[in-house]
């Protein structure tokens, strides 16, 4: 594995931290992180770590939930197939390449590094969204546009009217999520 890259996002009302570290290698990239944060009155504390291939297509994902028996597990095959942690197939996912997990802005890297888009090019996607600290998932579509590479992103959700311009570092890594997230590392 290549040398780590470690970031730290604040949420943006200032209640929230991420811990995150990144590991690219010539054959996978894996990122492992630690969330503190709040949603709807209730605080949490959640670790996952999300296993790429080299085109940064998930692979898998793990997320827990800290001092609860609250966790998800799920495989993914690059493809759109996913499954659970025992094999068994989950079709209400199908069709999704990348994991959207509310309580973080890396979620956002997966597509912009996958999709390599060019200044004025979109894509339309699907993600497996779970949402932090339920822990449930859907899939949820929507759309990046790039702005500039490795600078500036539209994302927008394509089933309601949440639209933002995202800056990224040169990694793809977010630096700011306006009404969301702050880099601080």
């Amino acid at each position: 594995m290549s040398k780590a890259i470690v970031a730290r996002w604040q949420s943006w009302d200032a209640n929230g931290i991420e811990h995150l570290v990144v590991r690219e290698g010539a054959r996978q990239v894996i990122a492992e992180s630690v969330v503190v944060g709040s949603a709807d009155d209730a605080v949490f504390a959640l670790r996952y770590r999300i296993r790429c291939d080299k085109s940064w297509r998930v692979r898998s994902a793990e997320v827990a939930v800290v001092g609860s028996d609250r966790k998800i597990e799920i495989a993914g095959d690059g493809n759109g197939n996913w499954s659970d942690a025992s094999g068994k197939r989950l079709p209400k996912l199908a069709g999704a390449i990348d994991i959207d997990l509310s309580a973080t802005p890396f979620t956002n890297t997966l597509p912009i590094r996958r999709l390599k888009l060019r200044a004025g090019q979109s894509a339309e996607i699907v993600t497996v969204y779970i949402l932090a600290p339920a822990l449930t998932m859907t899939t949820d579509p929507q759309r990046y546009t790039c702005l500039e590479p490795l600078k500036r992103y539209r994302y927008e959700s394509l089933d309601s009217d949440f639209t933002r311009e995202i800056e990224v570092d040169r990694r793809g890594m977010v630096v700011t999520y306006p009404g969301l997230f702050r880099r601080q590392l």
